[in-house]
């Protein structure tokens, strides 16, 4: 479990620029599932129970916030626009990494004033990302392009996936969202020892990050009868937080978030069978964000969905947190749900 979610978080992929996880997943999945693809590179793993039963889509998105290479300026430094979603706080004075279009790998830092220089009123706002820009350690254009680094080149974290003192604490960038693509393979492995009265189509999905985009295409192509999203969620379990969502304490299943309500039927049924067999739960929401689900559900005539997350602290970060308990609890989840959604099960949730 932790050699392939490590593998996967220590790729780099933004939005548009998943081929290295599409490679990694295609790799995977072979011989286990059918490939296929949408147009603009969300991966589609087949895998056939019953060929008569419901199509059950099990969607992670590929997909890292990161940057984009926007300008090199004659001193040397780089520019950049982001690509998902970023707050200032957490994006000063880290490491990042740039990579080439033959996939050199370039580091750089994110440089900062020194607080000894700053103005009264520069301490107490959030830099704005039109602002910063990242040092490679050269002095010209000229040096930075004999690196190789072009305009539109993406730019992504730098940090080491490992185990936090217990080592079922898990630090990595790129949670959001390896783990929704690491568990949809780790499904896809169960299912070659498991009967299921279905049709899985385990999907790694692009460009989630900039508005949901892969999951939209690639929903179209497989035209599911019920969409599950796996993601991340936040976790609250941090000094001053509210304790909604708690790492350990179980897989979350999201409520309501800004793209979607959850299909009650469809939520009513996996929290009777976590009951049922005793898998720890948790109930979450999201006032602001989304998953793949939110355009899941709108294919063509209807799908109900749910997203199935994990509590993670620090998300949209260099250095988010899991429990390793919530990857296993949830693995069994979609498993035991992939084994049991047959047609009528199906036709009960969505015409209840």
């Amino acid at each position: 479990m932790k050699k392939l979610l490590y593998d996967l978080t220590m790729l780099n992929a933004i939005p548009a620029n998943e081929r290295r996880v599409r490679k990694y997943f295609e790799t995977y999945a072979q011989g286990k599932a059918t490939l296929s693809y949408d147009n603009i590179g969300s991966v589609i793993a087949t895998k056939i129970g019953d060929p008569n039963g419901p199509r059950i889509m099990v969607a992670g998105h590929m997909d890292e916030i990161g940057f984009i290479v926007s300008e090199i300026t004659k001193e040397g430094y780089v520019k950049f626009i982001p690509a998902g979603g970023w707050w200032g706080h957490v994006v000063l004075g880290q490491q990042f990494q740039i990579t080439t279009k033959d996939d050199k790998s370039i580091p750089c830092v994110t440089g900062s004033k020194p607080p000894h220089i700053l103005k009264e009123d520069e301490k107490v706002k959030v830099v704005d990302l039109k602002d910063m820009y990242v040092d490679l350690g050269v002095a010209s254009k000229e040096a930075v392009e004999a690196l190789g680094v072009k305009i539109g080149d993406m730019i992504t974290p730098y940090i080491e996936s490992r185990d936090l003192n217990d080592p079922k604490y898990l630090l990595a960038k790129a949670l959001d969202n390896r783990i929704g693509v690491a568990l949809a393979l780790e499904v896809l492995d169960n299912l070659q020892h498991e009967s299921h009265p279905n049709v899985y189509y385990g999907v790694g999905t692009v460009q989630e990050e900039v508005g949901v985009r892969g999951a939209a295409t690639s929903a179209y192509k497989v035209n599911p009868d019920i969409g599950i999203a796996l993601d991340v969620t936040i976790a609250h379990d941090f000094p001053g937080g509210t304790k909604e969502t708690e790492l350990g304490k179980g897989p979350c299943l999201m409520i309501y978030d800004s793209s979607m309500v959850g299909h009650v039927g469809l939520r009513e049924y996996t929290i009777n069978l976590c009951e049922e067999l005793g898998i720890p739960y948790q109930l979450s929401y999201l006032r602001q964000g989304g998953t793949d689900a939110g355009k899941i559900h709108l294919t063509q005539t209807g799908c109900p969905s749910i997203a199935i997350c994990l509590a993670s602290r620090y998300i949209h970060s260099h250095t988010s947190i899991i429990h390793a308990d919530d990857y296993e609890n949830a693995v069994r989840l979609v498993t035991e749900l992939l084994k049991r959604l047959d047609r009528k099960t199906v036709d009960d949730i969505t015409y209840r």
